[in-house]
């Protein structure tokens, strides 16, 4: 496995890869796929986290069965642009990852998408037990929908 920037994933895609999109939570892992030409990022069901050897158990069979070509991973620096502990603990589940399978990852700065994604939920008059349930799944899919556009602005002409 190998962790990338944007630009390099760009490079390394083929047509029709689809890519997923991670929100690494303490308890919980929201997922999101985009779609085969990479313009649409959707929420997938989110996995409740139990110890590391059974989450990857999850994720591995989520790529097998989604065909994932590439993770974006939401990498939750601080407002003033430092890393704090949850950063260090994203990279280190990059890092046990990369023992289990050769899916790159690419880091995405996601601060705010967890805000973006309460609002939008809200906008959707989505109830407070039901935004609980998605909120990280629609965070997950923020995050990827950002690395789809910034793909997408990488390649137009």
């Amino acid at each position: 496995m190998t962790t990338l920037t944007i630009e390099e994933l760009a490079e390394t895609l083929k047509p029709g890869q689809a890519i997923a999109g991670i929100d690494l939570g303490t308890k919980t892992i929201g997922l999101a796929m985009s779609d085969l030409s990479r313009r649409f990022a959707t929420p997938r069901p989110v996995i409740k986290r139990v110890k590391f050897t059974k989450d990857a158990e999850v994720l591995l069979a989520f790529i097998e069965k989604e065909k994932v070509a590439a993770f974006v991973i939401g990498l939750p620096m601080n407002m003033d642009g430092s890393a704090g502990p949850r950063v260090q603990a994203t990279r280190a589940f990059v890092r046990s990852m990369a023992e289990k399978t050769d899916i790159p990852f690419v880091y995405w700065d996601e601060r705010l998408s967890t805000v973006a994604a309460e609002r939008a939920l809200l906008e959707m008059d989505v109830s407070r037990a039901q935004r609980k349930e998605r909120i990280d799944s629609a965070a997950a899919s923020f995050i990827l929908q950002g690395a789809l556009d910034r793909l997408s602005f990488m390649s137009a002409p």
